[in-house]
């Protein structure tokens, strides 16, 4: 009997790491997305916005989807042959789900609140997807060439 092992697209690269729901957690995933993209092939006008797409979705975990002793995921997935930057955030809160930016109702003068109306100005694509048993993951794609 022969098994075969997947084998992923030697054009896809991968990075994943779980951290603290806090702020410091969301700073350094911050952190330590930009120093992967760094070393990825990967364009600074690809990861200027990916760094900024980061930050938003990392505090909204550690903000909006904390739940006491669990951690959120961070992902990057990058293709390089379809020109695909896929960012993931995933939290422990998926009931909290994210409201779209013309939906929030955001006063002008607020301090906070605008996260996600970035993150459609900077991304292509984004959405929310369900993350059994009970959380959420956040994503957000930049297409286009990545060097």
């Amino acid at each position: 009997m022969s098994a075969t092992t997947p084998q992923l697209n030697p054009a896809t690269q991968a990075f994943a790491q779980l951290l603290s729901s806090t702020r410091r957690g969301a700073r350094l995933a911050r952190l330590l997305a930009t120093e992967q993209l760094r070393a990825w092939p990967v364009s600074p006008g690809v990861t200027e916005p990916a760094e900024q797409i980061m930050g938003e979705l990392a505090a909204d975990a550690a903000l909006h989807g904390r739940v006491n002793s669990r951690d959120f995921r961070l992902a990057l997935a990058l293709d390089t042959t379809a020109g695909l930057l896929r960012i993931t955030v995933t939290d422990a809160r998926g009931e909290h789900l994210p409201s779209p930016p013309a939906d929030c109702g955001t006063p002008p003068d607020a301090e906070s609140g605008r996260g996600l109306l970035l993150v459609t100005a900077l991304a292509d694509r984004w959405g929310v997807e369900p993350y059994p048993p009970g959380g959420k993951t956040v994503w957000a794609q930049i297409c286009g060439p990545l060097s």
